[in-house]
């Protein structure tokens, strides 16, 4: 068990039966009474929730995360097929869980597969990936915008500068998906 003065980002606790992780903790001292601000994430709804949280609230349980890298092999329309490359194990995790994980993952693709005591909780994507441009339209000299649309393999839509064209690989930043730069 850990209290609230050993909570730090990145921890992973269990709060009212939730499996959350710390994404931003303060302590806060205002008209003499002290407690610790927290925003956490429910790592099995995606849910994010503030709170402040007291001295006497201190009895957390600290969860350890498993993180295994699986490679993405395919959809099969209701969820995506991952495989252990060690013992060939396969698991599905539904599309639904993976809204927006899956705009950022190809076939043949290695990614961190979180577990919490054998239950599966998502996929860990890095802060940025290369993706192809599979469609645009094509640059026009001496026009006005430096910007245009692009649809990346993955489906993902997003704006690219105008100079860009089919086949480019760019990088993509998976916290907001937008554009960083060429490959």
């Amino acid at each position: 068990m850990i209290s609230t003065n050993d909570l730090k980002n990145g921890m992973v606790i269990e709060y009212d039966g939730k499996l959350m992780q710390i994404l931003e903790f303060m302590h806060v001292l205002q008209n003499k009474v002290a407690y610790v601000r927290v925003k956490m994430k429910d790592l099995r709804s995606g849910t994010v929730t503030e709170t402040a949280l007291k001295g006497s609230d201190s009895a957390f349980k600290r969860c350890y995360i498993e993180r295994k890298e699986m490679q993405y092999i395919y959809n099969t329309g209701d969820a995506l097929a991952f495989m252990d490359m060690e013992t060939y194990e396969q698991i599905e995790i539904p599309l639904s869980r993976l809204a927006w994980e899956k705009k950022f993952i190809v076939e043949g693709a290695n990614v961190n597969i979180t577990f919490y005591e054998g239950e599966i909780l998502g996929v860990s994507l890095p802060d940025k990936v290369t993706l192809k441009i599979t469609d645009t339209t094509p640059a026009v000299k001496g026009a006005s915008t430096d910007r245009k649309k692009a649809i990346l393999e993955t489906g993902l839509e997003l704006n690219v500068p105008a100079f860009l064209e089919i086949g480019t690989e760019i990088i993509v930043s998976t916290i907001d998906g937008n554009y960083v730069s060429r490959a």
